[in-house]
């Protein structure tokens, strides 16, 4: 049996966790700064939609300060006990805030349900002013996040936290414009079950997204019938192969693909240079740069014992 295996630098990838990293402390910084001053704003104010948003950005600033911790961990050198360290974790940490946006939403519709029953007096006027700020801040926040790199979904789950505060904002902005030219109270509960149905959807495809990757499943547009055809189809196939088997492909984190599979080989194939080739075909095809190979020979009684070089640049 041969097998071979390659993988790819992760200094880019180091350097965009490290900004990443960097964003999201300062975002946790402006959300946690504010959110005590909304919280006593709405109590005194009498706001539930002021409330709700206080306590989204109670959620915000904890799931932005595990999620910049996460980035700080997944920094850390693989282990023995851990041999991909702990790069999976800010997926993880994703996850969680996807499960936390909709625990937030269960808890504003309870609290809206209350409010229709039992209206409150709400303070239209400085629930205004505490909304306003509060929305700078938010905006603030989600414009540093912006800056961050798009494909991390540690990021996009704070983003999304970030935005379902800004819509908290602009709910009891247009709730408190309401209130002070009609009176109509019931308008502040009805924007706050507004927002949270508005951020529940982007959660739930966020959910699923993490969970596919903690699960193992196939990356999208990794398929093992498309890497297949990648190797031994078409009109420049993999010289020396004869067939391709036991294909598994999965994510470590929402950039780096892993690959293993099994390769028939012909029996003059050159073993090294095979190998070498299949990993140069899925690195050029598909991106993939750690890859692990095994190979048969073709009529051999047993598998061929030799051993197989690494291909592509390594850590």
């Amino acid at each position: 049996m041969a097998a071979g295996h390659a993988h790819g630098s992760g200094d880019g990838h180091d350097h965009g966790r490290t900004a990443n990293r960097r964003r999201l402390g300062i975002a946790a910084l402006l959300i946690g700064g504010y959110m005590f001053a909304e919280f006593i704003g709405g109590y005194l104010t009498g706001s539930l939609a002021l409330i709700a948003d206080a306590a989204h950005m109670l959620t915000d600033f904890v799931s932005l300060a595990f999620a910049w911790w996460a980035f700080k961990i997944a920094a850390a050198p693989p282990t023995e006990a851990r041999t991909y360290g702990n790069k999976r974790l800010p997926v993880l940490v994703a996850f969680g805030n996807a499960i936390a946006i909709f625990m937030l939403t269960l808890f504003i519709l309870y609290e809206a349900i209350g409010r229709f029953n039992d209206p409150v007096e709400v303070l239209a006027g400085p629930m205004m002013v505490v909304a306003v700020i509060g929305l700078a801040v938010n905006i603030a926040a989600f414009w540093v996040l912006m800056g961050g790199q798009k494909e991390s979904l540690n990021v996009r789950g704070a983003l999304l936290h970030v935005l379902g505060d800004m819509l908290g904002s602009v709910a009891a902005i247009a709730a408190a414009g309401i209130i002070m030219l009609t009176g109509w109270m019931p308008i502040d509960p009805i924007l706050s079950v507004f927002v949270a149905l508005l951020i529940v959807r982007a959660a739930w495809r966020l959910m699923k997204q993490t969970a596919h990757i903690l699960l193992e499943g196939t990356p999208r547009g990794l398929e093992p019938e498309r890497i297949r055809l990648a190797l031994t189809s078409g009109a420049n196939p993999v010289a020396g192969i004869l067939a391709v088997q036991h294909i598994h492909v999965w994510a470590l984190d929402e950039k780096q693909s892993l690959v293993t599979l099994h390769a028939t080989l012909a029996e003059d194939a050159d073993a090294f240079a095979t190998v070498a080739a299949i990993k140069q075909r899925l690195l050029d095809a598909f991106g993939i740069d750690h890859t692990t190979v095994e190979i048969d020979r073709s009529g051999a009684g047993e598998r061929t014992s030799d051993a197989s070089p690494a291909s592509g640049p390594s850590e």
